[in-house]
């Protein structure tokens, strides 16, 4: 695990590996083509090469919260803000 501040806030990002991330989890993912803190509401699938997640982002669309789908190599480190 690896622990690192961010210059623009001052959430603490810890970095896991994708096939660790829970249902629950904040991470940051690029999601409708930006770089942002989404909330993991689903994982949808875990292979041997893939991690798929459903996640709502910080955007809000008509009063509703927006959902996307991010995919992440098995082995990839993603960052999880506390």
């Amino acid at each position: 695990m690896k622990v690192e501040m961010n210059n623009y806030s001052r959430e603490e990002k810890l970095k896991i590996k994708a096939l660790d991330v829970k249902a629950g989890d904040r991470i940051v993912a690029y999601c409708k083509n930006k770089r942002q803190i989404c909330k993991v509401k689903q994982i949808l699938d875990l292979s041997q090469t893939n991690v798929t997640l459903s996640v709502f982002t910080t955007e809000h669309y008509r009063g509703c919260l927006v959902s996307c789908v991010v995919r992440f190599q098995w082995d990839a480190l993603v960052e999880l803000v506390s």
